[in-house]
């Protein structure tokens, strides 16, 4: 695919993943209370054969020049700065998916103070770290509106601290949600589309501007790995898909809505917290045989 030199990212442009409006990977249509309890991560075990559809082309990033430059990645946004940005009016009256935004803060807040890393987890991404070939940068392109985002930034913050990483965080979109398939500054010129575009995930023969992304660099700025919108364990195309499917009797405002109750009570549930902790598992596992393997591994 092909990208064009951007100018650097203000504060007003971005935007991380994309989903079809409505489906499973799609925000949540209510708001979300993140779990009030611990999330130190016990282990669960990753399906056999990595992350199936979830894998994007990852040579893309290792053929040719990323629009992400050093400028670039400085100019993202700390943790605690995109935390604070999701309140601004700024944000509030950008687009959301569906439906207007809500502010998220207090929900990220949540999520990043009931985040913990357990011992193994913690040990691991400390010893990566210390490679000379290990990760030391992490970019994460997100939007506050989607539930995959809530759940994983917070952990991404846990993780980069523990990793003594160096993480900026990239919106998707600019003033308008996108929907596009293969995004690009011309149709976005206030987003990251540049950005999205080297990272789209690929699934069902279709592109999708899926999110949370999180890429992982050394500190050089060379290109490891990603990961993309949820671990392989959560299943959620099928599960949220059939929480939102149609029962017998219903009507389709009457699914809906039951859609929309099930699914944020999925969001409130202990699966929450174990998909969380899933994803840092599956993260670790790959910069393990990345940085141990090699890039092509």
């Amino acid at each position: 695919m092909r990208t064009r030199r951007l100018r650097p990212w203000r504060a007003g442009a971005g935007r991380p993943r994309h989903r079809r409006r409505g489906e499973a990977n799609s925000p949540s249509r209510a708001r979300v209370r993140a779990s009030s309890r611990s999330a130190s991560c016990a282990r669960v075990p990753l399906p056999a054969g990595g992350t199936g559809v979830k894998t994007i082309e990852e040579s893309v990033m290792e053929r040719k020049t990323s629009v992400v430059t050093p400028e670039r990645f400085a100019s993202g946004m700390t943790f605690d700065q995109y935390v604070a940005y999701i309140g601004t009016p700024e944000n509030l009256k950008r687009e959301g998916s569906g439906r207007p935004r809500s502010d998220m803060t207090a929900n990220l807040r949540a999520g990043y103070a009931a985040a913990r890393l357990d011992d193994a987890q913690t040990a691991a991404i400390k010893w990566l770290a210390a490679r000379p070939n290990g990760p030391a940068k992490v970019l994460v392109i997100s939007e506050e509106w989607s539930s995959d985002c809530r759940r994983d930034v917070p952990m991404l913050a846990r993780l980069a601290e523990a990793g003594g990483m160096e993480l900026r965080i990239f919106r998707r979109d600019g003033q308008r949600f996108s929907s596009s398939h293969r995004p690009s500054l011309a149709e976005a010129p206030d987003s990251n589309a540049d950005i999205m575009a080297e990272l789209l995930n690929t699934k069902n023969g279709q592109t999708w501007q899926s999110i949370p992304v999180a890429v992982f660099y050394t500190k050089n700025l060379e290109y490891i790995y990603h990961y993309t919108e949820y671990p392989a364990i959560y299943q959620k195309d099928a599960v949220v898909g059939g929480l939102r499917g149609a029962r017998p009797g219903e009507s389709k405002d009457e699914t809906q809505k039951r859609g929309d109750r099930e699914f944020t009570e999925l969001q409130q549930s202990p699966f929450f917290r174990i998909w969380a902790c899933a994803g840092i598992d599956e993260i670790l596992s790959a910069l393990h045989r990345k940085v141990v393997l090699g890039p092509s591994a």
